[in-house]
């Protein structure tokens, strides 16, 4: 059986979408620990400079994702970036305030200057963290859509019990896969931190996952017509997270990564899975849906981004595999310290 372009671009912004979540859910998550597990500014500086080469390079996923949208499905983006503009804005503030405590924090060694630009980075970790998890959880949710693809709510129409739990599931798993991250990347007494805190917090996600999973059986509309597709990333889910957990008891913390790598891969098949072949669910009734067929584009321009993506996409994945080869070692206090 063919696929057509348009599915071809959905199960392509599925996995720019994952790539995003996987790589800079622990760009986050380092964020959020960084005023937890670093005392110092030795020891924050050790921190910031496992991610440092990285952050840049991890945001790209988030941006030929926005862009793919915007070209493959425009009445997605239109839809989705007026309905959710507050959130969008708040987050995009978020990543800008973070890349530039990223490039101002060693411009002075003023101790204030640089505490300032720490709290900068937590807070534009924390933020995305949260608010992504309620982005998504809207969407699969369901959000008041007309005849006229206009969302018709408001900002606090986005701020429901479910949407809210959502964005603890993505907050507290990217602080699980940030603190695993860096039990690989350093070493000492921030290593200690770390393992502590990966220890402490692994059974807080396995918990509010496991309760999302069970809360939306009730709120959306993933559970019915159930496919392959969406069981192989449920069972993906839950198993590589409980792995995970079993993994930090074991003080396994390289493999748990993977596991909670996994997780972030499952929980994003098992709600892509879902939708398909909608984007957007309208609350208003199933004939306002927006799916891959009534917020598309043209069949050319769908063809030529399809070229330009068969170039561009693995010269893109070549590159960062090789940024993250070559800053493969832990970062001590001896490294030269950029940040």
């Amino acid at each position: 059986m063919s696929i057509d372009l348009n599915t071809i671009w959905f199960i392509l912004i599925a996995v720019l979408f994952t790539g995003f979540f996987f790589l800079e859910g622990f760009d986050f998550g380092v964020g959020i620990l960084l005023p937890f597990i670093a005392k110092d500014d030795q020891e924050r500086r050790v921190v910031i400079n496992t991610i440092g080469p990285h952050w840049d390079g991890n945001e790209v996923w988030l941006l030929t994702a926005g862009g793919a949208i915007f070209a493959a499905f425009p009445n997605w983006y239109a839809t989705l970036f007026s309905g959710f503009y507050l959130a969008l804005f708040v987050i995009l503030v978020a990543m800008i305030l973070r890349g530039v405590a990223f490039e101002f924090r060693s411009k002075d060694d003023n101790p204030r200057w640089r505490k300032t630009w720490d709290y900068a980075l937590f807070i534009g970790s924390f933020l995305p963290a949260l608010l992504w998890g309620v982005a998504f959880a809207n969407i699969v949710r369901g959000v008041p859509i007309d005849e006229s693809m206009t969302f018709t709510g408001n900002f606090f129409t986005l701020l429901n019990p479910y949407s809210l739990l959502g964005g603890v599931v993505t907050l507290t798993l990217f602080i699980l896969h940030g603190g695993l991250f860096l039990t690989m990347k350093v070493e000492g007494v921030i290593l200690d931190r770390a393992k502590a805190v990966v220890s402490r917090i692994r059974m807080v996600v396995v918990v509010v996952v496991l309760l999302f999973v069970g809360y939306s059986y009730f709120e959306t509309t993933l559970f019915e017509g159930f496919t392959i597709v969406q069981g192989i990333g449920l069972v993906v889910a839950v198993a590589a997270l409980l792995g995970a957990a079993a993994l930090i008891y074991q003080k396994k913390f390289g493999l748990a990564f993977i596991g909670t790598g996994l997780t972030i891969i499952g929980v994003v098949l098992f709600l892509f899975g879902g939708l398909f072949p909608r984007v957007m669910p309208s609350s208003l009734g199933a004939e306002f849906d927006l799916t891959i067929y009534n917020a598309s584009s043209s069949p050319y321009t769908l063809q030529v981004m399809t070229i330009v993506a068969l170039i561009f996409v693995p010269l893109v994945l070549l590159y960062q595999g090789w940024s993250y080869w070559v800053f493969r070692k832990r970062v001590t206090v001896d490294s030269h310290l950029e940040y």
